[in-house]
């Protein structure tokens, strides 16, 4: 039998394109979404799907047998986050919790946790390594809340647990949908939209953005590689880049001729952001796909994929 694996918010960005590399190399998989971020049209139709909050008693059953999760759903939006701390905290530290207790009484072998560069928001040392954090945000404190009940239950309950921090992670099927979407999707739609792009602040702000192909190439590593169990991972490309550039090497692929709208700063975000990838580049991993094939890669598939709903993009960060 096929060994199975449980991917929580298996119809968000990350999730959906990690459980195809799962599929495609041999696993089974049960995925787990509420689809309050993600659709349902992202799940592979070979995933055992689950349309099911992770704060939900009833994800308990869906771990028996289960040789590994990946624990990717979470609120992510940071406007939202800010908007409504309590959901933000029920979603990233009550429904981690929930889920590491389901994956607990199910004896499940190893856990990967979803965290986030966040964690690095109050620190100023660049390139940045796993070793000190500073949360500051609500959406960095939320996430350091559950990373810190997967600590508890590592040292607690003797779980195999894996923590990965993920920078600017894009690519096809990034969450466009959000208050304020992502840098990338949202430059793309609306300029082959016609529409002029938008920032927020001087666009100075750095990014170590990692293409969503490369992540996954990570998460096979994590999953498969013993040397990871009980170990922080940043996930980056080791390399930063400026909204403003962005925007530029984006308009060198569109050519479109459409100058950006500076907004006013958004509250609570980092100025810079760039992962020291050390140890998880002496697992043998390393990051394949530049910046721009990535941005490619990208404006075929929302040309092809997303344009044809007549999507509207407000704004990115």
């Amino acid at each position: 039998m096929q060994p199975c694996v449980v991917v929580t918010g298996v119809a968000g960005f990350v999730g959906s394109n990690l459980t195809k590399r799962l599929l495609d190399r041999g696993y089974t998989v049960k995925g787990i979404d509420n689809l309050s971020a993600g659709t349902v049209e992202n799940v592979d139709r070979r995933v055992e799907f689950h349309e099911m909050d992770i704060r939900a008693p009833g994800i308990y059953p869906l771990f028996e047998g289960a040789a590994a999760v990946f624990h990717l759903a979470a609120k992510t939006c940071l406007p939202e986050c800010v908007s409504n701390p309590l959901e933000a905290a029920s979603i990233n530290v009550v429904g981690t919790l929930n889920v590491l207790e389901a994956a607990r009484r199910a004896k499940v072998a190893k856990l990967i946790y979803a965290d986030t560069s966040a964690e690095y928001e109050g620190i100023n040392e660049f390139p940045t390594r796993e070793e000190e954090i500073r949360p500051i945000g609500v959406y960095a404190a939320s996430k350091h809340g559950g990373a810190a009940f997967c600590e508890s239950y590592r040292q607690l309950y003797n779980m195999n647990i894996t923590i990965l921090r993920y920078f600017n992670v894009y690519g096809p099927a990034q969450d466009w949908r959000r208050v304020i979407p992502p840098v990338m999707s949202s430059f793309i739609i609306r300029m082959l939209q016609g529409e002029r792009p938008i920032i927020y602040g001087t666009g100075e702000k750095r990014r170590d953005f990692v293409y969503v192909d490369d992540v996954n190439d990570f998460h096979l590593v994590v999953l498969e590689e013993q040397r990871v169990d009980g170990k922080v991972f940043n996930v980056g490309s080791g390399i930063n880049f400026s909204v403003n550039e962005v925007y530029q090497l984006i308009e060198n692929l569109l050519k479109s001729g459409l100058r950006p709208i500076y907004k006013p700063e958004l509250p609570g975000e980092a100025q810079i952001t760039l992962a020291d990838l050390g140890a998880a580049k002496a697992l043998g991993w390393k990051p394949r796909v530049g910046i721009t094939e990535g941005l490619s890669r990208t404006i075929d598939y929302l040309r092809s994929k997303v344009l044809k709903a007549n999507v509207s993009i407000s704004g990115a960060k």
